[in-house]
């Protein structure tokens, strides 16, 4: 399946790199480096990822790479990565 990003999910990922790059570039490139080890293994696996516990009657599944979670959507040969959250941030509805 392929990998891709809704604009909302690839800016806020952006934004996270960012942040994080300002107090520590080799933590941001280490943060990168782990959420595309762990978006990679979406590719074969598209379905690990949990169901939202907030909102488990959506189709949304989650991957957390700390302290950042990544919400996305399976769609036929389509992995959406539709938001990037830090964990401390309450979803409302992604």
């Amino acid at each position: 399946m392929k990998l891709l990003f809704t604009p909302t999910g690839r800016e806020q990922f952006l934004a996270a790199l960012a942040y994080i790059h300002r107090d520590n570039p080799d933590a941001a490139k280490a943060f990168r480096k782990k959420a595309e080890k762990v978006l990679k293994r979406l590719s074969a696996f598209p379905k690990s990822g949990r169901l939202l516990p907030e909102f488990p009657d959506l189709p949304y599944r989650e991957v957390i790479v700390a302290p950042y979670r990544f919400f996305y959507l399976t769609a036929e040969r389509a992995i959406w990565v539709v938001a990037v959250w830090h964990s401390a941030q309450l979803p409302d509805e992604p």
